[in-house]
């Protein structure tokens, strides 16, 4: 990325199921669907979001072999997305086994998210 123009960061939790995309997800969206850029097209080469850029950072605790970056990329609306993975996050225990909401064990799954919007 040429100029990052915006940085937007947001926690994700899996709390049943160690579901490592899904927390993921989670810190994606939480960072990004409380924020407006109205001014982001005229910042833009061209002035068109086309040329706009995404870099999403996700610090997570484990299991980074199960992560499904393609549905990581699909939670951004717009822009040419990449993902960057760091050491991180938690995993901690939630006090119980819940079968029915496909838990393997007690942990549960935090993840940190940095989005980085540019060009």
């Amino acid at each position: 990325m040429k100029q990052v123009l915006f940085i937007q960061t947001g926690t994700g939790i899996d709390v049943h199921g160690q579901d490592i995309t899904k927390a993921s997800i989670r810190a994606v969206e939480n960072a990004i669907w409380y924020n407006s850029m109205p001014g982001i097209e005229k910042s833009l080469p061209d002035q068109n979001l086309k040329n706009m850029k995404v870099t999403i950072k996700l610090a997570i605790p484990l299991d980074r072999d199960k992560l499904d970056t393609e549905k990581i990329k699909e939670s951004v609306p717009y822009g040419t997305v990449g993902v960057e993975l760091t050491e991180g996050g938690m995993a901690t225990s939630s006090g119980i086994i819940l079968e029915d909401k496909q838990d393997d064990n007690d942990l549960m799954y935090i993840v940190n998210a940095a989005v980085e919007v540019g060009y």
